[in-house]
């Protein structure tokens, strides 16, 4: 059938130079978002987590996929076939679903046959499970059936494995018949998505399509839009952002043949360091057993005793083991010996749980008498006359890695984890902690003497870091809380051994650029930032590594992992061979790309972004001396000058300038997708703003939660993505005026959602699931809005660019801000909650509208934490989280009606001052079981336009009655509304 189609239509180059592409009209955003989340929660099962989980900026590969494809894919006059099609590509529909769940084997034979039933099981099952001559294709009968049992998209997707995980020629196998079929009158014939990339590539660009991206990071957009067949261009000013690309594309993605190349090169450096490290006789006891971790703490002197104090938040290391450390005074020597206790019961343990660092106090008992010193008088801190602080840390020299007897901080080992003799070389190895003994201090001292012999040749060599550390935002931590004054002051000297093992033996490698993303790998969990986790994984403990947060966090105790520590499996990575696919990364600022692409997809910083321009400096310290091929090739320097940091004005002018110079780089027909986290209506203006000033007009937005929780800072909450895609602006002046560009940007946002909304009828009527929640409502707003505006150079006679450019001024609400509003406005006032009437909607205020809303996503399931942020800033609710009942990642939801107490509804607060406000009082009353007819009264003598809202407010306790989870809330609803309907006046 596929040969009859070729022959009969064929591929025609630019046949769809000028068609508008799918994403522009239609994406699954719900579906994506909760794939993009399932990525998410696999942690280091992730694809790229393994090159190093150091870089948390990555964007989900499934989120990719679906952009580039999205990108590609022509909008036809069925919408509804097109979302179809789409979802095949993606593995989201029913068949893809029963294979991912057969691939996890996920129903055993007695599940299956509680959910549906089986005629024949014996054609299936043999006793409690299957046959042994059964199929794939005969298991996929009854998983298809089972599947239908499952109510949502969620349920069904949650028992499979993602996409990328199962076999793709077997996961995609049905769809290609149908994906030909529908693009048949194109000459589409693949049988692979490469093969229909490259086809759709041809049919829009005239050859295969290249996609870049200039703020490349850890490499996710370049890796998986070459895994899907694009030519893939990645750049960033970040020497490590380009390191990890490069691993992505070159050793993750790399053919069969060169990966095993590859791991049989590691094998033979992780041989050579492990005969170094054995030879020099400094990890392994006069027992034989080999050190798997060395755990080690600060230590000052009390000021009030004169004696030596070991500083720890925590003296617990193992609960599995019941391993703790204790401390025994030693009264000749006015210090405390530390004694590792194995077995602990489980009030030891708790005891051993406050350490001796006490809400910043060093705090310790002796004699009967406990002991207070504030961290920060100990340090000696102080402000001057200007204001600036400081403390009496001394700063340290280039030659030093470890404190001098003098200094106010000194550092001690107090325990060691062991590897027993006999298994060391087990798949399963028994360890133990123990007290440190003085043949441990013996070796200790050993390893310092070999690193003070040698650390001025390795540092000349490029085996040890040389770099100061420069001040910055991050960067002022170390410097401050230690008075460390160079890159190599964060390694012991055991750390710094390590390292510098490891870089020589990498350096001969045919191999060596893996060997650097080791060895950054390595310093990650190898710093004195790296701290003990008592119950690592469940387990019995291990280091953490130094940016499990975006930060350079100095600690009391840490933690350092001997070379068995680390073992093969911690430089394991995946293994996703991409297609022949050109692939290129450069080491360039945003603003000078160096190819055309069809595509830039890119993720900005913006806002609160992470500062990787300081903190990267911590691995190039170490990898920047005589890189290999083709890391030499770039600037092994974080210039931090070049960098775009997250706000400002310099922020707007390099986004502008970094935007203007991709679009200048990409034809005509080509398309921009920037993601940014979500923020307010500012966020948005200042992005119409960068886009103005670079020629690039808005054609769609869509809405994604890409996180469960949030790895950049505190707090239980979902992080979403925003998706805005972009094209060249026509060519031409065009002035506008806000008085017209309003009721066009009306007229817009109500064309966008109700297409929308008709679409989401049609499917739900056919698959029991809308494409679109209301968050993709919303964001279809804004992006109409945004769609009017970015079409015009100038708004009120004053050019867009200038506009754009010139620093804002603090509280000015600019025409952007408020065209941006209203059409947030406009969006959210088609969006009625379901069985409320639109002109009840049409007359409430911001935080009932807040209520009503949340409390119809509620009856749906479909309410999470972010869907409760974005309506409280859609709504301008001042405080969104005074009437939230749980504020929990996955279990947010509303205040009930009885958990209210009175000061929450006072005419001083912003939902008491409201109708709703007023009737969730009276529901109260009825639960009380005041008189129906007094509660009424009391609203009569309340409401001066009581006459005039007694329908509305009857409406409102009808939403009520039907919308709330509690029975008694809605049979007091139901009351109170009776009895308002039904009320008699002149009675």
């Amino acid at each position: 059938m596929n040969e009859a189609v070729r022959t009969t239509t064929p591929l025609v180059p630019l046949a769809l130079k000028d068609a508008p592409a799918l994403i522009e009209s239609v994406f699954p955003a719900q579906k994506v978002s909760f794939e993009a989340q399932a990525e998410r929660k696999a942690v280091a099962a992730q694809t790229l987590t393994g090159l190093g989980s150091y870089w948390k900026g990555r964007k989900p590969l499934i989120l990719v996929r679906a952009i580039v494809l999205g990108s590609l894919l022509p909008a036809t006059d069925d919408p509804e076939q097109d979302l179809a099609v789409f979802e095949k590509l993606m593995a989201f529909d029913e068949e893809s679903l029963a294979r991912r769940a057969l691939a996890e084997n996920a129903l055993s034979a007695t599940r299956l046959q509680e959910l549906i039933p089986i005629s024949d099981p014996e054609r299936y099952f043999s006793g409690r499970g299957w046959r042994r001559d059964i199929t794939d294709d005969d298991k996929l009968v009854l998983y298809r059936r089972a599947l239908v049992t499952f109510g949502s998209y969620e349920e069904k997707a949650g028992l499979g494995k993602r996409p990328e995980e199962v076999d793709q020629e077997w996961l995609y196998a049905p769809a290609w018949e149908a994906v030909n079929q529908h693009y048949a009158h194109l000459g589409i014939n693949a049988n692979n998505i490469a093969e229909l990339v490259e086809q759709l590539g041809m049919l829009r660009y005239g050859h295969r399509p290249r996609a870049g991206d200039t703020f490349s990071g850890g490499g996710s957009i370049p890796f998986e839009a070459a895994r899907i067949g694009c030519d893939a261009y990645a750049s960033d000013l970040n020497p490590i952002a380009c390191m990890l690309t490069w691993g992505a594309l070159n050793v993750i993605g790399a053919s069969p043949e060169r990966r095993a190349e590859i791991d049989r090169d590691q094998q033979a450096v992780f041989d050579v360091i492990d005969k170094e490290i054995t030879k020099l006789g400094v990890e392994h006891d006069e027992k034989g057993n080999r050190a798997k971790a060395y755990l080690y703490c600060l230590e000052t002197r009390c000021p009030e005793t004169g004696w030596m104090i070991p500083l720890s938040p925590s003296w617990v290391i193992s609960p599995k083991q019941g391993a703790v450390a204790k401390l025994i005074p030693d009264e000749k020597n006015k210090r405390f010996d530390i004694e590792v206790v194995t077995g602990a019961s489980a009030a030891q343990i708790a005891a051993a749980d406050k350490g001796t660092v006490q809400d910043g106090d060093m705090v310790y008992t002796l004699n009967g008498r406990t002991y207070r010193s504030p961290i920060k008088t100990l340090r000696g801190d102080f402000r001057d006359a200007d204001g600036n602080t400081g403390n009496r840390l001394r700063r340290w020299e280039k030659d030093e890695f470890h404190p001098r007897p003098d200094d106010i901080f000194q550092e001690r080992l107090y325990a060691i984890q062991w590897i027993t003799k006999k298994s060391i070389n087990a798949s399963r190895q028994i360890t133990y902690f123990s007290t440190v003994t003085e043949a441990d201090l013996a070796r200790e001292q050993k390893v310092e003497k070999l690193v003070a012999n040698n650390l001025a040749q390795w540092q000349a060599e490029g085996l040890a870091p040389d770099m100061a550390i420069e001040p910055g935002d991050k960067t002022d931590e170390p410097i401050r809380t230690r008075g460390w004054t160079h890159w190599h002051h964060l390694f012991n000297a055991r750390q710094i051994l390590i390292q510098a093992i490891t870089l020589k033996a990498w350096k001969s490698s045919p191999s060596a650029p893996l060997g650097w993303l080791n060895v950054a790998k390595a310093a990650d969990f190898n710093a004195k930032l790296s701290r003990w986790k008592p119950s690592q994984g469940g387990g019995l403990g291990g280091p953490v590594g130094v940016f499990s947060n975006q930060a350079l966090n100095t600690f009391y105790n840490y933690a350092t992992r001997a070379w068995a520590g680390f073992g093969a499996s911690s430089f394991k990575m995946a293994d996703a061979p991409l297609p022949a696919v050109e692939r290129s990364i450069v080491s360039a600022p945003a603003e000078r790309p160096t190819q055309s692409c069809e595509l830039w997809i890119t993720d900005p910083p913006y806002a609160d972004a992470v500062n990787y321009h300081e903190i990267t400096e911590f691995f190039i310290a170490w990898l920047r001396k005589n890189p290999p091929k083709p890391f030499d090739e770039w600037v092994w320097d974080s210039r931090r000058a070049l960098a775009i940091k997250g706000s400002g004005e310099d922020f707007r002018r390099g986004m502008v300038a970094a935007y203007k110079a991709m679009a200048d780089h990409m034809p005509d027909n080509g398309m921009q997708c920037v993601m940014f986290t979500h923020q307010d209506t500012g966020v948005w203006s200042d992005m119409v703003g960068i886009f103005w000033a670079a020629g690039l007009q808005v054609v769609a937005a869509w809405y994604i939660a890409t996180e469960t929780t949030s790895e950049l800072k505190k707090g239980g909450y979902v992080q979403g993505t925003v998706i805005l895609m972009l094209k060249k602006r026509a060519a031409g002046d065009r002035a506008g005026f806000k008085q017209r560009i309003l009721p066009a940007v009306r007229s817009e946002v109500q064309r966008q959602i109700e297409t929308m909304m008709h679409l989401n009828d049609e499917v739900k009527s056919k698959h029991g699931e809308p494409v679109f929640n209301d968050s993709d409502l919303q964001m279809a707003g804004y992006a109409a809005a945004l769609k009017v505006l970015t079409a015009y150079t100038q708004i009120g006679g004053e050019d867009v660019t200038a506009f754009a450019l010139r620093p804002r001024v603090r509280g000015e609400v600019t025409v952007v801000d408020e065209i941006v509003q209203q059409a947030a406005e406009a969006a959210n006032s088609l969006l009625v909650p379901e069985g409320l009437a639109a002109d009840t909607w049409a007359k409430l205020t911001g935080i009932e509208r807040f209520m009503l809303r949340m409390m119809d996503m509620e009856t749906t399931g479909a309410a999470k934490l972010d869907n409760y942020q974005n309506f409280a800033k859609a709504f301008r609710v001042e405080d969104y989280s005074r009437v939230m009942g749980s504020m929990a990642a996955n279990q947010a939801r509303l205040k009930r009606v009885p958990e209210f107490a009175s000061r929450d509804l006072t005419d001083s607060t912003e939902l008491g001052a409201t109708r709703l406000g007023r009737l969730i009082i009276g529901v109260q009353q009825v639960l009380a079981e005041t008189e129906p007819q007094a509660i009424v009264s009391q609203l009569q003598a309340e409401m001066a336009d009581f006459l005039e809202v007694r329908s509305l407010l009857v409406d409102l306790l009808a939403f009520i009655e039907r919308k709330a989870p509690e029975e008694q809330v809605r049979a007091g609803a139901e009351v109170l509304g009776a009895r308002l309907k039904n009320l008699r006046f002149g009675a």
